[in-house]
Formats: C-alpha cells, structure tokens, sequence
C-alpha cells in the first residue's frame, strides 16, 4: 500500500502585511511540497478577531496569490473551529491538567519583581522572556474558582505543566530537520511554566489551536520560522497528552532586517505589498531570500 503524500501548511496571522520573512517561509513550504509530491494547505490563525480584520485577510491572500503559490481549498480560519479547541481544554481539565488563573500579566511582573527583590536573583522567564507564572491559582479551591469565575473576575486556563509532565513520564523528544539533517532533539517544556491554553474570552491559544489544528488536518511536516523552536517542546507536551501525532520539524533561518532584527508587519518597507507596488516581480522576492527565481516543478 502506498504511503499517503506528505502534507505541509503555511499558517499566518492575518493581523497585518505580509513580508519578506512571510514570503520565504510560504515559499519554502510550496517549494518543499512540491519536491516531495507532497499537499500544500493554508490555515488563517485568527484567533484574535479584534486584530483580524476581513480587510487584512483579503490582503494576505492577495499577496500569496501573486507570489504563485497554489493551496488546497478550502482555507482553514482558525475563527470558525472554535469548538475544536474548546473540545481538548475540556478534556485536559477533565483529567486534572488545567486550571483557571487569575493573575493578570502586570500582576505576574509585580510578583516576579517583588520576589527577585526579596531573594536577589532574577525570577525565571520563558524562552520569550515572560516571567513565569508563579502557580498562585493552581490549588485553589473549586468553590472560590467558581465564585470568582461567575463574578465575572478575568481568568486564563493554563496548563499545569508539572502534572502533565508527570502523567508523560518519559522526556519528549521530536524531529528536527533544519539543520540539513535529521537530528532526535529532547523537548525541554518545562521551560515554559504552566503556559495559557485559553482565555475567558477566546477559547483557545496559540499552542492548544496549532496543536489541534496540524493534527485534524493530518500535517505532517511542520515548516517555520527559527524563533518558533522554543514552541515545539510545547506542542509535543498537548500533543502526548491529547494523543495526538507528532509531525516532523523544521525551523528556518528568519529574514533580518538592515538593523540585524526580526522583520514584523509594522514594517512597511518588506512588506510584500510594498515591494510589488514598486515593480518587483514574485522572482526578484524568491531571490530576495535566498530561494531560486523559479519555484520546482511539481512531481
């Protein structure tokens, strides 16, 4: 019996321009997918619809139309799957492994500086440089959860990553392929702490919904940017713990800006629409980043 094709996706935030770093990283999922006889999907990771707007999303599909870049249909808008991630937070919290918390980031950076105050160290932080939740809520009795929960206080469900990993037992581990070949790399999550999986107002996260995303539409290769690495630790976490299967890895150098930082949309001068306005064709762009003029033929 022969295999099923490997499957890639390009998942941007519509929540702004793309650039050039966008480009390069969709471009290399397509070219990627076509070299392997592969599928190639688009998912819209717009979770946070005050950010999204529909005129964004128009603008994002217009520039990877004019890249060349051809995805299956339908598009998955993260939006309309609510239900799908609110599914896994409720099994995890079924089984003990989330819980409601409810420190607001500015009080967790008080508490993390009042506490390296008084023990004259530094409160650790995540790989984004978060401090790391302190836990304050993970005993709470149920009744005072429910209390503050239905007087409206703001809560995130966070996972209780100690326990999770406990349940797991052995380390994690995933593959990684970015660095030209396959290396077994060991997920350190519990760098990360007891990350959000939910707020009140948006039932999920960009760890729960990637998650459950790459798994309901059978991805199997997991193409992205460089400063997405930390992440996967996470993702192998929600993945073993909600029996998912884990896709392999590869994490891309990012394209830099003149000043040797990480582009961002607020960036106008590599935004794609920028660079078409002023005569560049989807060629000139793949040779911007390193890709060559033409994409290879399908096989």
């Amino acid at each position: 019996m022969a295999a099923d094709p490997p499957v890639f996706r390009f998942a941007p935030s519509p929540n702004g321009l793309l650039h050039l770093g966008h480009a390069y990283s969709a471009c290399l999922n397509a070219d990627l997918a076509s070299e392997a006889g592969g599928r190639l999907l688009l998912r819209l990771e717009d979770i946070d619809l005050a950010r999204c707007p529909p005129a964004l999303e128009a603008m994002l599909l217009e520039d990877l139309a004019w890249l060349g870049i051809d995805f299956e249909t339908p598009v998955r808008r993260q939006s309309e799957h609510f239900d799908d991630y609110r599914a896994a937070l409720e099994a995890l919290a079924e089984e003990g492994l989330a819980y409601p918390a409810f420190m607001t980031r500015g009080e967790i950076r008080r508490f993390a500086a009042a506490s390296a105050q008084a023990e004259g160290r530094a409160w650790p932080a995540d790989p984004d440089g978060a401090p790391l939740y302190p836990g304050l809520d993970r005993t709470l009795p149920e009744a005072e959860r429910r209390t503050r929960i239905a007087a409206g206080e703001p809560f995130a469900w966070r996972l209780d990553m100690a326990a999770a990993l406990r349940r797991l037992g052995a380390p994690l581990r995933f593959i990684e392929t970015g660095g030209g070949k396959a290396a077994d790399v060991v997920a350190e999550p519990a760098l990360w702490g007891d990350v959000v999986l939910a707020r009140r107002d948006v039932p999920t996260s960009y760890h729960l919904s990637v998650v459950v995303d790459d798994a309901l539409q059978g991805v199997s290769h997991i193409v992205r940017g460089r400063d997405l690495l930390p992440s996967t630790s996470v993702h192998r976490v929600l993945q073993a713990l909600l029996g998912l299967p884990a896709p392999v890895y590869r994490h891309h150098d990012l394209i830099l800006g003149d000043d040797g930082l990480k582009l961002s949309k607020s960036r106008g001068d590599t935004a794609l629409q920028t660079l078409r306005e002023a005569g560049l064709t989807p060629a000139d762009v793949r040779r911007m980043v390193g890709l060559s003029g033409e994409a290879p033929a399908s096989r």
